[in-house]
């Protein structure tokens, strides 16, 4: 190491007190982290590209500083989609500081990668006071029955109103309305479920039947409509 003039004719003064990092809540412990590998947790991040045209969230399982789950989900632009497969592949098996530091294809994808990587570094994960964490495979459960993410979209106007397109449930397939024209409930189909039951050898038009389902006062709407055509 290098150092300039001025510092080689200082004279040393003793350093007084040294009591390391302060220590953060990992799976149920306080640990004061040094290095990397001091590292663990389950938390997730959510980023966005510069034009704010999509979003990702990014859920990972760190141990000992090592990626060993990632979850990638991502809505709004078609192409993050195929960034979330590359990012699939690229994350698991890296330390935190290597994702931090690799492209991640998609600028969403990164700024995610980034959020999170603060979470772990100052000890704001899910399992801080967990102890031992999560078991790796934890991540499937924020997808729920039928592995799929939790989205809704909706779309409204002005001189319309409403529309209700999908919800956590699934595929919206008719809303229900009241006597005011107020939204009281809607109908579902669960894409999900009506797939696996497909799988099973279910007649594509039974299985559709079995994936149905309602949500609010729906038996009781004055009127239903079809919320992609009326």
């Amino acid at each position: 190491m290098n150092y300039t003039h001025e510092i080689e004719k200082m004279c040393t003064v003793a350093k007084g007190c040294d009591h390391g990092p302060a220590p953060i809540p990992e799976e149920g412990r306080w640990v004061k982290a040094y290095e990397i590998k001091d590292i663990s947790g389950l938390s997730h991040g959510v980023g966005w590209c510069a034009p704010q045209q999509g979003a990702c969230k990014l859920t990972l399982n760190v141990k000992d500083g090592i990626i060993q789950e990632a979850l990638v989900e991502t809505t709004g632009c078609s192409g993050m989609t195929h960034s979330a497969a590359m990012a699939g592949e690229i994350l698991p098996g890296k330390t935190i500081l290597e994702a931090l530091n690799t492209d991640l294809v998609c600028d969403a994808i990164n700024v995610a990668m980034r959020e999170i990587f603060k979470q772990l570094v100052y000890g704001r994960t899910q399992t801080a006071f967990s102890e031992d964490g999560l078991p790796i495979g934890s991540g499937l459960e924020d997808l729920g029955k039928g592995l799929r993410s939790q989205t809704a979209t909706i779309y409204s106007s002005a001189p319309k109103g409403v529309r209700y397109l999908e919800m956590t449930e699934g595929y919206c397939t008719r809303m229900a309305l009241d006597e005011d024209g107020q939204v009281i409930g809607y109908e579902f189909v669960s894409l999900g479920k009506m797939t696996d039951l497909i799988k099973k050898g279910v007649e594509p038009n039974e299985a559709y039947k079995q994936s149905m389902g309602t949500y609010g006062r729906f038996d009781e709407a004055a009127k239903y409509i079809d919320p992609r055509k009326e």
